[in-house]
């Protein structure tokens, strides 16, 4: 048996899988601890006022646990939606009264949508009062800045899938608006609606960019995001105009 176990180890499958080797020397034990990528989310070190909830408000977590939230919950959602204009609304109230917690599922993805708004919103506060955004940390910021104009994107397409008349002028009315931008306001228009006005290939386009496009681009860029905290570390918290103190750091594997 334990000959059988060292073939499987020894194998390529199980190395591309496990790529450190044996924990039983010390020297697998460091090297088990060096390629994990849980244990190197965040710097090897970073300043102590980082770590207090005063500094960072825990905004990011939260930012990245609502977005959670809003993928499982839309995943369940659309196994009762049909991007339709035939079937939208229909479904959406058969959600409300006959799927099994479908009332619940679909109120949890409603709030977790407009709490994830804010709470990046705040972020990008945060960060930018703090002066988090200042070198080294430029890059991340306008990653960012693209993670905010995401979410947004994500509430806006969101917005026409019930079908319902708040929905629908809503959507009229923001695409209306976004006509009078200069140069590219109707082509842009037009690419959302696909058609002069909100119809069902306009409900087709909004369900692609909400599910399938927006959802792409937002997990790319939250990955970019922690690697490059991982990379330009954390900031201390310190608020423009205050009085630095002395950096002191403590390192990531004491807690």
């Amino acid at each position: 048996m334990s000959k059988t176990g060292d073939r499987v180890r020894a194998s390529a499958a199980w190395r591309s899988v496990f790529r450190a080797p044996h924990t039983d020397t010390p020297r697998g034990r460091a090297m088990a601890t060096f390629q994990n990528f849980f244990l190197h989310v965040y710097p090897v070190k970073v300043p102590r006022r980082a770590l207090s909830f005063r500094s960072t408000l825990r905004l990011g977590f939260a930012s990245a646990v609502l977005f959670g939230v809003l993928l499982v919950s839309g995943l369940y959602l659309m196994f009762f939606y049909v991007p339709s204009i035939t079937d939208a609304y229909f479904d959406m109230h058969e959600i409300a009264t006959a799927v099994a917690f479908g009332q619940f599922v679909r109120n949890a993805h409603r709030w977790a949508a407009h709490l994830m708004v804010l709470v990046v919103f705040l972020h990008m506060l945060r960060v930018f009062y703090a002066g988090a955004y200042k070198s080294p940390r430029q890059f991340n910021w306008v990653v960012g800045v693209l993670l905010l104009l995401g979410t947004l994107g994500l509430s806006f397409t969101g917005y026409l899938l019930p079908w319902d008349q708040l929905a629908f002028w809503a959507v009229t009315v923001g695409t209306n608006i976004a006509s009078y931008a200069p140069f590219l306001g109707e082509s842009a228009r037009r690419a959302l609606l696909g058609a002069p006005e909100v119809g069902g290939k306009a409900l087709l386009r909004f369900y692609v960019f909400h599910v399938y496009a927006l959802p792409a681009v937002l997990v790319t860029l939250l990955g970019v995001h922690i690697w490059r905290v991982r990379k330009d570390g954390l900031a201390s918290g310190d608020a423009q105009g205050e009085r630095a103190e002395p950096p002191q750091e403590v390192s990531a594997s004491a807690g």
